[in-house]
């Protein structure tokens, strides 16, 4: 680019040189001070080399970039203008940082001369994210000497390694603030598309802690975190011991796994029993995990192959070690029978689906088929509650679909009811806030439909909704893609109506600040945007809106009681 300015040299560098190392995605919003990047993006698209992914609100983009990055493990990037923007970007930067996501987060910046002297739209960013970044670099504004697309490309690569976990904090966050002179963009001729390289894949060879090799004979448990995968699981099937595996694990399957793990970790007989817990994740979704964790006479082993923070509860673990193996031998069959099966039992007592009379269905008694259509009407227009709902969605959901959990109290629905399957399930469980939900979902839903299939669902609350609503937002041209928000309407945060300050706090009060009630038209906030709007207030209605042919965003309501 011999007629290109500095700012547009050095941004088209620092781009190009990300998509040599594997970055596929960018999201970008408006701004004038990170025109030269933007512009450069878009170029970058049309010659093929990456997917753009246009949005006005910088919390938004954030999230939109965290859900691209979870799905397809390689470091999505967005780029802001100065100021303001920046800060918008402060919650998805903490989840990325508490979750390990590696994230690019390219903001732009006045030069030095025009700092510190109140020139518009001008704050402090260089660390503005803090201890959660992995990498943090202010970069000077390009000089048009001939070295700023050298110095592009280097940056360029100590940005992925850091985002990816080349460090000792694992994967996470990069901040590159980027200061930029006018003129702020130059004239950008069409570019020849970049050869991507390969996908780097986040925490590659970070396994920083020795591992160990676990005896046999102590009643052990294993249990599952946010984030865990699949390697809880082998260890249970290896060990032949329970496996408490929360559903976003990626654990939440195998003949070991213990769904009514809260009831038996309060049970005598079972919980009372544990002589040794072996963690892997983040475990967020109960108080008997860390109970449990927290007792004496339980030897706590943690699993957390690299980073500074480590899942700790009372920081009582005796080991935290990079990796598990068990020692061959017999496994004790009457301890894990005892969890699958008294867990099974419990589910069974709540189940509230009984299996159709299929001998009535066919009987040559009219009375006896009446009985039965009867049944099976009454079932189908049964009102829709929480555990209705939880197990409708993880029925309807398959491996080749994505499930997103908002953090409200319908991921704990989830928790407590679904059996196994082998499903990808994300939930932002780094600080399990309910920022970005539906972002992070059509980020995800953008990243798994790269090759066409499945569809996306996220099952949260009202609030979770609300909170996030400028997320339904895209933009026009913008791709939408496949992705039910299931949301679950009981009218305000009726997480807290099972918390202590319920019982402690004068009704109107805790309505007003903890409840805090509203009665949003769904259907016409779906049509502002542009969505699909459908009600289902019961299980046919349910079941028909769930499995209904998705072509691009639907908003379901599903009234649930308080």
């Amino acid at each position: 680019m011999p007629d290109a300015g500095p700012a547009t040299t050095f941004s088209v560098a620092l781009l190009e040189e990300f998509v040599r190392l594997g970055v596929q995605d960018v999201v970008v919003c408006p701004g004038s001070r990170s025109q030269a990047l933007a512009l450069g993006a878009a170029a970058l698209e049309r010659a093929g080399s990456l997917r753009l992914h246009v949005r006005i609100d910088e919390r938004v983009a954030g999230f939109l970039a965290l859900g691209l990055a979870v799905e397809s493990g390689v470091p999505a990037a967005v780029i802001v203008t100065s100021g303001t923007a920046v800060a918008n970007l402060h919650p998805a930067a903490l989840e990325a940082h508490h979750s390990g996501v590696p994230l690019l987060l390219l903001t732009a910046d006045r030069p030095d001369e025009l700092r510190g002297i109140r020139s518009n739209q001008t704050t402090h960013q260089s660390g503005i994210f803090g201890v959660a970044t992995r990498l943090t670099r202010d970069v000077p504004a390009p000089m048009g000497t001939g070295d700023d697309a050298a110095s592009a490309r280097e940056l360029a690569h100590a940005a992925i390694d850091a985002a990816i976990g080349i460090g000792p904090a694992g994967p996470g966050p990069v901040h590159l603030n980027l200061s930029m002179r006018e003129p702020l963009s130059t004239p950008l001729a069409a570019l020849d598309p970049v050869e991507p390289g390969a996908r780097p894949e986040a925490g590659r060879a970070r396994i920083t802690r020795p591992g160990m090799l676990l005896e046999r004979g102590k009643r052990t448990v294993v249990i599952a975190g946010h984030g865990a995968g699949p390697a809880a699981e082998s260890l249970a099937h290896a060990g032949g011991w329970p496996l408490l595996a929360e559903v976003s694990s990626g654990a939440r399957f195998g003949r070991n796994l213990v769904v009514a793990y809260r009831e038996l970790l309060t049970d005598p007989e079972f919980g009372g029993r544990v002589e040794r817990a072996v963690v892997f994740g983040h475990p967020t979704l109960s108080r008997q995990v860390p109970a449990l964790l927290a007792r004496d006479g339980v030897e706590v082993i943690v699993v957390a192959p690299a980073g500074d923070e480590v899942y700790n509860p009372g920081r009582r673990a005796r080991h935290i070690v990079g990796a598990v193996n068990v020692v061959d031998g017999s496994v004790d069959r009457s301890w894990i029978s005892s969890w699958v099966q008294e867990s099974r039992r419990i589910s069974d007592e709540k189940s509230q689906d009984v299996a159709p009379d299929l001998e009535a269905a066919s009987s040559h008694d009219p009375a006896t088929r009446l009985g039965y259509v009867k049944g099976e009407f009454q079932a189908i227009r049964a009102r829709v509650d929480r555990r209705m709902l939880a197990l409708a969605v993880w029925g309807a959901t398959w491996p080749h679909d994505r499930l997103v959990l908002g953090a409200s109290r319908l991921i704990r629905d989830v928790d407590e009811a679904v059996p196994g399957k082998k499903i990808r399930v994300h939930s932002n469980r780094g600080l399990a806030g309910i920022d970005g939900t539906v972002s992070t979902a059509l980020g995800i839903a953008l990243a798994s439909q790269v090759d066409g299939a499945g569809i996306t669902r996220v099952l949260l609350g009202d609030l979770t909704l609300l909170h996030d609503i400028g997320a339904l937002l895209g933009g026009m041209g913008e791709a939408v893609p496949r992705i039910q928000v299931i949301v679950g309407n009981d009218g305000g945060g009726t997480i807290f109506d099972g918390l202590e300050v319920a019982e402690s706090t004068e009704g109107a009060d805790f309505d007003r600040v903890l409840y805090t009630p509203q009665r949003v038209d769904l259907a016409a906030l779906a049509a502002a945007y542009g969505w699909t709007y459908v009600k289902a207030t019961t299980r046919g209605e349910l079941d028909q809106a769930l499995t209904a042919p998705v072509a691009s965003g639907v908003l379901i309501e599903v009234p649930l009681a308080r």
